[in-house]
């Protein structure tokens, strides 16, 4: 089965306070996405991280090293992935593109206005903005929006960990096309 998430910000503090993040500290945040990653991850399951996986690589090597399935990452703003940290990883790539079962998949880090087939349905899932509801998304949402109103699919989902529909877990294709929001 394959799963996404993105913007784990494993070891960086500044980001419970940024995100509201239900946790006291990066302690208790790493044991709680250690614990919901395997809940639903398998260790034959493909993992798909959109970015920002770790602020800090010596805590993100502790905690890949303990979450199930095959980790594949695509490069975020703030990955700066040491050696030991890059061979925890079946491949780190800038940008990829993916079949999960019928459907056509973009993966970046950043929401994009354009994407290879988007006008045709191929979907893109991305990370980077952290509010479902911020400002930051704005612009985005508009242009999502008025492309949708020219009649076409435009099919293209947040996965940031700490949006409500991801609870800070992966969550499978299926169920982020029907939960995101």
């Amino acid at each position: 089965m394959k799963f996404y998430i993105s913007d784990l910000h494993i070891g960086h503090k500044n980001a419970i306070s940024f995100d509201e993040r239900p946790f006291w500290n990066i302690e208790e945040q790493n044991e709680e996405i250690i614990k919901r990653w395997n809940e639903v991850v398998t260790k034959n399951d493909d993992v798909y991280i959109l970015g920002d996986f770790a602020w800090k690589n010596d805590m993100g090597l502790e905690v890949i090293r303990r979450l199930n399935g095959r980790k594949y990452l695509i490069n975020g703003n703030h990955d700066r992935i040491n050696e030991a940290l890059l061979n925890e990883f079946e491949w780190v790539k800038d940008y990829a593109e993916i079949k999960d079962g019928r459907e056509h998949l973009v993966l970046f880090h950043y929401p994009i206005a354009h994407w290879k087939n988007a006008d045709y349905g191929t979907i893109l899932l991305y990370g980077h903005i952290h509010g479902a509801t911020g400002r930051d998304n704005r612009p985005f949402n508009e242009y999502k929006e008025a492309m949708r109103n020219r009649g076409l699919p435009y099919r293209c989902y947040n996965v940031g960990c700490m949006l409500p529909y991801m609870n800070y877990q992966p969550r499978t294709l299926k169920y982020i096309i029907e939960n995101a929001t």
